[in-house]
This record gives C-alpha cells, structure tokens and sequence, in this order.
C-alpha cells in the first residue's frame, strides 16, 4: 500500500494530544447549580461510560478521515519498453511474375516465393515489436505500400494485402526498389536505417541503376541487406492445362548474385541466399541478431484508489455515532 499524500499521516499524531487535552479539560457543565447542598441526594448515582463510547466513536471517524485525505492506494508496479529502438527498416518485396515460382514447401505442401517470404517477413516483424518498419513492393514500378510505423497490426495487414496481382508488369526494378526504400529513410535520424531487398530475378526495369541506388545508400549510411528468393537455374512455374488442371513447368530463372553481393558490400549489408523455407527463416533469425539495439524500459504504476472506501467508513461512523447520541445514548442534562 501507498499514499499519495503521506506527509498528512502526520495529523494522526495530533489525535492522542487532542483527546488527552479534551479529557483534562471535561465536560462543559449542562446547569449552574447556586449551592452543592442541591445535589447531595443524587450524589451516589454513578456516571454512565456511553458517552466514552460516542467519543472513542469520533476519535476513529476522525482517524479515517485523515487516512482518506492521505490517498491510500494499493499499488502494482510494472516496467514495458514503451520507445522506438531507434532502428527503422524498410522491407522492399519482389512481386514480379517469377515470384510465382513454387519450389518451397511447408508442411508437406507446394508454396510460390510471394506467400513463402511473406510468412517469414511476418516472423521478423513479430520479433522486432519497437522498429519502425516499412514496406516498399515493386515489380516493373516500385511503390510504397506502407510507411514507417510502430503500428505493426497495420503493417501486415498492408503485408497480407500483397500478392502478384498487386502492381502492374512481371519485370523486376531493383534499383527503383532500393531507391523508393532509401528515400523512405532520409530524413529521420535514427542510430540505424536498414534496409532488406528480396529479389528473385534480375534487375531489368525502372530507370535507376541497383548499383547507383546503393551509392545513394552508402551516402545516407543506410545499410542493406539483400535476399536472394528461390533456386537457380530452373523452377516449377504454375500453369493450367487444356482441361484447366493444374501443372507445373520448369521455367529458367537466373539470380544476379554478384549485382545483390555488390549492393550489400558498398553499404555494410550482407547477401544471402534464401533457397529452401529453412534457410529462408534462419536468414531472417540472424538479421534480427545483427541489428540489436535496447529500447528505453520505462517504469509504471496502476494504481487501485482505496479513498472512496475510507470515506464510506468514516461518514458511516459519523452517522451511527450522532444516530447513537440522539437514541439510545442520548445524554440527558
């Protein structure tokens, strides 16, 4: 238990001195008698003890008082990390029309590249619950399809949102990624700006270069990390039959390793190679390692206010000490 006001617990030591000054001092006289000789024929009546009840009555009534004005209050304290990191990250998510490709697997069942880093980036975002975080998609374009925010629940709802209908061509811009991500983190000031591009493909569209977006990185001391997305040389691509069946054709699919190698070296990043839902999942488990920072722990109290009880009490004594003293113990003069 607390008090909000402790220093008025001091008053509780003034109610021995009062009642001790009271009691010194008696009763006031309810008649003015001319002569003791009157009052000799009721001098063997012995003095009723009600009235140090109604008294001792009062003393308790003033006791709660001075405890409610005091604020007692039951009190839990806690401590959560309450501030930004201080590291921001844009995601840039590859939604060109290879991102279809099927060769990873859960469970047992086929899944494309989309719906596979889609699963893990979820992962990393529940791990990482005071980064701002944000969201660039490109295919042929890249756009941003969410800000920087702490709001992670708004986050992956604009994730879930993405598939490969989201944006128009089945080519892959990845300096125009790496560039709208960048930009994203230019102006804040933060201990440290990341960003992660995951790519399957090539860069052969957009009209900034990979390797000039990255210089734009270095100069912003933004460092990138790159992820390769999928296996090399070929691919089971989803297709449909002359009956409208599912099945699969192996499609050529070719990584530019060396350009995504490039880019994360110039910035300080690193490259990985993200070929099976394992390894997919351990590339984003050592990313969150690498890019640690403490957030700011802030200490907090909840309070459960007991004031209003004491109250209660206390008029409740002050009622049944003047319901006693105008009834049963009333005081005749």
């Amino acid at each position: 238990m607390t008090f909000a006001h402790p220093y008025l617990l001091l008053l509780l030591l003034l109610l021995p001195l009062a009642a001790w000054l009271k009691g010194r001092r008696g009763q006031p006289p309810a008649f003015v008698y001319s002569s003791l000789q009157l009052l000799r024929a009721v001098s063997n009546v012995s003095r009723a003890r009600h009235g140090g009840l109604l008294a001792a009555l009062r003393w308790l009534v003033l006791a709660l008082f001075i405890l409610a004005l005091a604020q007692p209050r039951l009190t839990k304290f806690d401590s959560t990390k309450t501030t930004a990191s201080g590291v921001d990250i844009v995601v840039a998510f590859d939604l060109s029309g290879s991102m279809a490709a099927e060769d990873f697997e859960i469970r047992g069942q086929r899944v494309n590249r989309v719906e596979m880093a889609r699963a893990v980036l979820k992962g990393f975002i529940d791990e990482r619950p005071n980064d701002r975080i944000g969201l660039v998609a490109f295919g042929t374009e890249a756009y941003i399809a969410s800000p920087l925010t702490l709001d992670h629940d708004f986050l992956l709802k604009n994730l879930e949102r993405l598939d490969l209908n989201s944006i128009n061509g089945n080519q892959t811009a990845i300096g125009s990624a790496l560039s709208t991500a960048v930009n994203r983190l230019r102006e804040v000031k933060s201990k440290s700006k990341i960003v992660i591009l995951m790519t399957d493909g090539q860069s052969n569209a957009g009209k900034v270069a990979p390797l000039t977006a990255a210089e734009a990185a270095q100069a912003l001391n933004v460092k990138v990390y790159t992820i390769g997305v999928g296996t090399q040389g070929q691919a089971p691509m989803p297709a449909k039959d002359m009956f409208g069946r599912r099945v699969y054709q192996m499609v050529p699919v070719d990584i530019d390793e060396a350009t995504l190698t490039k880019i994360s070296d110039l910035t300080g990043g690193k490259y990985y190679r993200a070929d099976n839902a394992e390894r997919f999942q351990k590339i984003y488990a050592e990313i969150d390692k690498l890019e640690k920072t403490e957030a700011d722990v802030k200490k907090f109290a909840q309070h459960t206010e007991l004031f209003g009880w004491l109250m209660a009490f206390g008029l409740a004594g002050l009622l049944v000490e003047i319901a006693l003293g105008q009834t049963v113990l009333r005081r005749l003069p």
